[in-house]
């Protein structure tokens, strides 16, 4: 049986090139690839992983268990951790919880019981006895976005503290007074965060905070939709709804256009997590972006040392305002770029950023 000597002889590069060919971690020439894959079919070459894992005691791949594969914000956090993770040789197994702890259970199950070298979690709500009997015995693991209370796990997350501060202060410069906030559950940890920073924020900036204009939402679009109503149903309806991710807000934006109310005439909205579908509604959604393209790379990182046997410390990442038109923010003639790189409340000459005349809907 040809072995993967015989392919790099065979094609003239180094046995390197014929691994970076196979398992496309690095760049080549097309030249270069295309002999090596020549020689590959020539010699009838297939790679036995599970052999070569029982030389090594490494099977080259990493799982990943996400929250909820149909949001986009843990959609581009798959694909950056699988760019990080097979620029290093790593195929990525990924598992969908649909924030179930028993289905994530199922899924960290599984993926140990194939061998992964190593585990990144975005953990539910719940600590599970699985979970903690795996972090008991310390497997390569490494929390993503989400922490869990009394473990000991490197975590790499994104802070949006002082993003929501940005936020509220930017709308009570707008004249808002009366701000809504639709969060994510309180027992995730990314829940519980986003709301005492909106709640601190209101404080600082001497805005009210009104237990009505706070819902219990569920990071899903069904959510969003029904906490809007609720919020717009209220004999003194907020002026702005800030949904705590980009489903919640996706359901808001159905009940406001549904009740054929203009955003931000008659209501404001402003969203967690930026997606590129809030560029093309109108007007386009005021959002906090989170790092995601650096929550991926920085965790598969992260979680190579963990395998290595080297000590990890926890990594926070800084999310920011993309200030657009869905609060009564300036007019189209700038661009969300345009407005997302200067110092809030600041214009070209440094200025007020917020359109003339514009204020409470």
């Amino acid at each position: 049986m040809a072995g993967v000597k015989d392919v790099a002889r065979l094609a003239g590069v180094s046995v390197a090139t014929v691994s970076r060919v196979l398992n496309d971690s690095a760049p080549v020439t097309e030249e270069t690839r295309a002999r090596v894959l020549a020689a590959v079919a020539e010699l009838g070459y297939r790679p036995n992983g599970v052999a070569r894992s029982l030389r090594t005691d490494t099977t080259r791949t990493v799982g990943l268990v996400i929250g909820d594969i149909l949001n986009p914000f843990f959609t581009e956090l798959a694909r950056a951790v699988e760019d990080e993770a097979r620029s290093a040789g790593y195929s990525v197994v990924i598992g969908n919880a649909d924030e179930r702890p028993g289905r994530q259970d199922h899924y960290v199950r599984t993926l140990l019981e194939q061998r992964v070298d190593g585990l990144l979690l975005c953990p539910t709500a719940e600590i599970t006895p699985l979970v903690r009997d795996v972090v008991r015995d310390g497997g390569p693991l490494v929390f993503l976005d989400r922490t869990l209370p009394g473990l000991d796990v490197p975590t790499v997350r994104a802070d949006g503290t002082a993003a929501i501060g940005e936020l509220v202060a930017h709308l009570a410069r707008l004249g808002h007074r009366r701000v809504a906030f639709v969060s994510g559950p309180a027992l995730l940890s990314t829940g519980r965060e986003r709301t005492e920073a909106f709640v601190a924020a209101l404080r600082a900036n001497g805005l009210p905070v009104r237990p009505e204009y706070l819902e219990a939402g569920d990071f899903q679009a069904a959510s969003g939709r029904a906490s809007a109503a609720r919020l717009l149903d209220l004999p003194e309806p907020p002026e702005v709804i800030f949904a705590g991710d980009n489903l919640m807000a996706l359901g808001a934006l159905d009940e406001i256009r549904a009740r054929g109310l203009a955003i931000p005439g008659d209501v404001g909205l402003a969203s967690y997590d930026d997606v590129p579908w809030f560029t093309h509604v109108d007007p386009p959604v005021t959002a906090i972006a989170q790092p995601v393209q650096d929550l991926g790379r920085r965790a598969v990182r992260a979680l190579l040392e963990r395998i290595a046997r080297r000590p990890v410390e926890p990594e926070v990442l800084a999310a920011r305002l993309v200030v657009r038109r869905s609060c009564g923010e300036p007019g189209p003639d700038r661009g969300a770029e345009d407005l997302a790189v200067r110092p809030l409340g600041a214009g070209p000459q440094g200025g007020d950023l917020t359109k003339e005349g514009s204020g409470p809907a």
